[in-house]
């Protein structure tokens, strides 16, 4: 949900109230009241997510389905909140016994569960500033969210676009992280219907 995904308001929930960002959050939530720092490109994010991919994977085996870098830091060249945004399908995200006490024992803490959006499931890292996005396996979001990202890895024209937006947006101030990744959500479907395979 929060976290410069590459998707923006695609991989978040139109639901930007107080009331339900408290009801979606495990533990407290602490308000930004400000801007959104933006990084230039380090080409190290792809080694942190290689090495974040390698706990995830012992942690879990062969529940892993499918694990990828999402977000603007998997996007060589882009400036990007410097967090590490990870996509993981699993067989049953509603299932957190099968898979959240393992990433637990790796590092990995829950902090958002939506039961009411694909069941999606958002666990932060300790030591290194990362978000893991767990689906299960088949969901739209997942492959939305990897389109696009795959679509800013290719077209020059739209990732100045994104980037341009989010340098804009990033310079308000915001109540929350979440507000900011919501308000990126025109910009992203403007690019995905401008993609071969539309929107999804």
């Amino acid at each position: 949900m929060t976290g410069d995904n590459g998707s923006g308001g695609a991989a978040a929930s139109v639901h930007t109230s107080e009331q339900h960002l408290a009801s979606i959050t495990v533990g407290e939530r602490t308000a930004l009241n400000g801007t959104i720092f933006l990084a230039a490109y380090d080409s190290e994010w792809p080694t942190r997510f290689a090495e974040l991919a390698a706990r995830v994977r012992e942690a879990l085996s062969a529940k892993v389905l499918r694990l990828e870098h999402v977000g603007s830091t998997a996007v060589a060249g882009m400036y990007a909140k410097p967090i590490i945004d990870m996509v993981l399908a699993v067989a049953d995200s509603s299932d957190e016994a099968s898979y959240v006490p393992a990433l637990e024992a790796r590092g990995f803490t829950l902090r958002i569960r939506e039961p009411d959006w694909y069941q999606h499931r958002l666990l932060k890292y300790t030591n290194v500033e990362a978000h893991l996005h767990v689906f299960s396996s088949g969901c739209p979001e997942l492959d939305r969210m990897l389109a696009f990202r795959d679509r800013l890895r290719l077209d020059p024209e739209d990732r100045r676009l994104y980037e341009e937006a989010k340098r804009v947006l990033a310079a308000r101030t915001w109540r929350h992280v979440q507000n900011y990744a919501d308000a990126k959500s025109e910009v992203v479907r403007t690019i995905l219907e401008r993609s071969p395979s539309g929107p999804g």
